[in-house]
């Protein structure tokens, strides 16, 4: 979540009025993330969330969002469900953006996941990828997949090395190598692609919520667990704890086995996941928008997991048993 495009008063007003959620007591920009801009509201029926989608989101994808918050929500995946205006439509426009008003969960996210979370983490996500087994009115591809990762470098080009000596031609090098050795055949379904600690909320020592849905696709199932390995399984000092990472794959395994080939393929999947994330943070990196309220995250902190999982030889390494 962040803030780059800022709402008039009378505007927000105006939104707001055609909602049946009473008058509008406060809004406070949030701050954290890179995508979007997100804003808290306070009205009197209570807090939502309003998102204004900002240049990287194809609005043509919107409804495959909003339909996809909707199934989980009524398949017992606590996520933010939209709220429809007056009129029947969540999706509306605001300051020249689209924009959807969603309903608030409770919860604060863990700053440094412990393994108990980290293992009911893998169950949440687990029972996310069974629910979406029923979502059929939409697909996505995924944007942010294999094919997308070298156009992303090209965005970005020689300024890379300004970041590090080097990382350009790292970056090529890694994409040659997941080109040649990417799985095939694996198991693939609705996947959240962004599961983050900040996407996931946490009440009273229980998982209480996922959010921010808005890089959901289709894909391989065990794709989505390579990335919840990369963000909660790291240390601040970029070691891979393992104790995490047994935690979180026997989590998703209490609620979905995965499979000999999804075992095996894990490796890839983490150097897939770690590159993907240091590109668009790259991109970001260079490109912060000016006065925006926004901070951009550092891709070296993705780089330096890349280059964990480049050595590892096994997903035993990672915690897997078999």
């Amino acid at each position: 979540m962040a803030v780059y495009t800022e709402v008039p008063d009378e505007e927000l007003a105006s939104f707001i009025a055609g909602y049946d959620i009473g008058g509008l007591v406060s809004c406070k920009g949030i701050a954290e993330g890179v995508e979007n801009s997100n804003y808290l509201l306070q009205t009197d029926a209570g807090r939502f969330i309003l998102t204004l989608y900002e240049k990287r989101v194809n609005e043509a994808d919107l409804p495959f969002f909003l339909a996809l918050m909707t199934h989980l929500a009524k398949n017992g995946i606590s996520t933010p469900l939209p709220v429809k205006a007056r009129d029947g439509e969540s999706l509306r426009r605001l300051a020249g953006r689209p924009a959807v008003l969603v309903t608030f969960l409770e919860g604060m996210s863990a700053r440094r996941p412990n393994a108990e979370q980290c293992g009911q983490l893998g169950e949440a996500l687990a029972k996310l990828h069974e629910a979406g087994r029923s979502f059929t009115s939409h697909s996505r591809i995924n944007a942010l997949g294999p094919h997308g990762w070298r156009p992303l470098l090209e965005r970005s080009g020689p300024a890379a090395n300004s970041v590090q000596a080097g990382l350009y031609s790292f970056a090529d090098e890694e994409l040659l190598h997941l080109e040649r050795n990417w799985p095939t055949g694996l198991p693939a379904g609705i996947i959240h692609a962004d599961l983050f600690p900040d996407n996931v909320f946490f009440l009273k020592g229980a998982l209480s919520g996922i959010i921010d849905l808005y890089f959901a696709c289709n894909d391989l199932l065990a794709y989505d667990l390579a990335i919840c390995l990369n963000a909660w399984c790291f240390e601040p000092d970029y070691a891979f704890n393992q104790t995490k990472g047994r935690a979180l794959i026997a989590g998703y395994e209490r609620v979905r086995r995965l499979t000999d080939g999804e075992i095996a393929a894990l490796p890839v999947l983490c150097r897939g996941s770690a590159l993907r994330f240091m590109l668009t943070r790259l991109y970001d990196w260079l490109n912060v928008p000016p006065g925006a309220l926004v901070k951009p995250h550092d891709p070296m902190a993705y780089y330096r997991r890349l280059r964990t999982h480049q050595k590892v030889a096994s997903a035993a390494e990672y915690g897997a048993v078999r």
